[in-house]
């Protein structure tokens, strides 16, 4: 793949506190969490993968991009300087592809200081847009439809699921349902991002090549040698009051199904993960992290680099993990293909940033929806299926997960 040398430019400015105000309405690049984070505006370079090589092609890509850039970074902190949003496919196999964007201007924030990036094909102009804060466009609302795995289905599949489970084929299998819907044209994305962002805070809300998402879990954080992840597995839906809230926290933190669902995630990550690190350690037991609508079981992981591994190159090792495909991996890959009606699309793959020294973050793109140019706009939500799964419950737990999506459009 040939690239083109770039020049990339990044100077201190006063705090902006509107990232989301900066974006392009219609095509939107965003990585942010507690109104931190990176905004970038227009396409300075845009590079596409495909297949099951397609993250180590990127990586590989990257370095090229780097070698031939030209930066000037007076604040050489995590997030100034030369970097790409990226998205990345599901499965090896989807129509989908995968891409990296180097936005044409980056504004960066964290902790009260912001800063601006500039990027241009080196020997062209620099790029002279002014940081203008564009008000939300017109409101709208649509209704998100079953697709082409209506709930009915979405039942039998996960009887199929468990069955799969029963004859030891896998020791479990995560299965999506989708729905579909259809914006308005010229609809201002800003809205459903604004929506997200408010309503997650503590989530990663992410805005990439028309996937739109607020994901509470983060895949890979690599920064000057150090990593680290959460792993989320096993989910309840948040009490109606008090009372009835903690007793869901205990029943999810003591349930065994749940707690068979979480470990395979987390023996999944670590096992990824150890031959790039020379030390890794995670937290004891799991522990539940509260969301507006819903528990998690969650597990924090840390560790140090010893291979000199970039965060693209973390993604490619880990991806997918047992919480969105299952375990066995490639057995459940065959199951997810056989029971799902749909390609996944972005749905479940990484999605975040990546600098130029390799760093970066990377979460797992969940509770989002693929908005494509003509406005058609799919959502997914999955769950795991192990053997003492029941096919209402998880349908009821897709209803939770659709929740965010839902009224963010809607």
């Amino acid at each position: 793949m040939n690239v083109q040398a770039l020049t990339v430019e990044t100077s201190p400015i006063a705090d902006i506190r509107q990232l989301i105000l900066l974006l392009d309405g219609r095509a939107p690049l965003l990585w942010m969490r507690r109104n931190q984070g990176l905004a970038g505006i227009g396409c300075a370079l845009r590079l596409e993968f495909s297949g099951p090589t397609r993250m180590t092609d990127a990586a590989a890509v990257w370095k090229q991009v780097v070698a031939l850039a030209t930066v000037t970074d007076p604040l050489a902190r995590t997030g100034t300087g030369l970097l790409a949003f990226g998205a990345f496919a599901f499965d090896e196999s989807s129509a989908e592809t995968s891409v990296l964007i180097v936005p044409e201007i980056i504004v960066g924030r964290e902790d009260g200081q912001c800063w601006v990036t500039r990027i241009w094909a080196t020997g062209e102009s620099a790029p002279t847009n002014p940081l203008v804060l564009h008000p939300l466009g017109d409101e709208y609302r649509i209704a998100l439809l079953p697709g082409e795995l209506p709930p009915d289905d979405f039942r039998t599949a996960v009887s199929a699921g468990i069955d799969s489970i029963r004859t030891q084929q896998v020791n479990k299998v995560v299965l999506a349902r989708d729905l579909v819907g259809r914006v308005p044209a010229e609809s201002d994305l800003r809205r459903a991002i604004t929506r997200l962002a408010l309503g997650y805070p503590d989530c990663w809300t992410y805005a990439v090549d028309g996937l739109i998402g607020s994901s509470p879990e983060t895949l890979i954080r690599a920064d000057h040698g150090s990593v680290n992840a959460r792993v989320l597995a096993g989910t309840i839906s948040r009490g109606v009051d008090a009372e009835d809230d903690r007793e869901a926290a205990l029943t999810l933190a003591t349930s065994s199904k749940d707690g068979d669902e979480h470990e395979f995630a987390v023996q999944s990550v670590l096992k990824s993960l150890r031959p790039h690190t020379s030390a890794l350690a995670s937290s004891e037991i799991p522990f539940t992290v509260k969301l507006p609508n819903l528990w998690h079981l969650a597990t924090d992981l840390e560790g140090t680099l010893s291979d000199g591994s970039s965060s693209l190159d973390l993604i490619a090792a880990l991806h997918p993990t047992a919480a969105v495909a299952g375990t066995p991996t490639d057995a459940a890959l065959n199951i997810i293909r056989e029971l799902e009606p749909f390609d996944r699309g972005r749905y479940a793959g990484p999605v975040g940033w990546v600098g130029a020294d390799g760093d970066g973050e990377w979460a797992i793109a969940l509770r989002c929806a693929q908005v494509a140019p003509s406005g058609a706009i799919t959502a997914y939500a999955g769950c795991g299926i192990v053997l003492d799964s029941d096919p209402e419950r998880e349908l009821a737990e897709t209803k939770m997960k659709f929740r965010p999506i839902v009224e963010a459009f809607g």
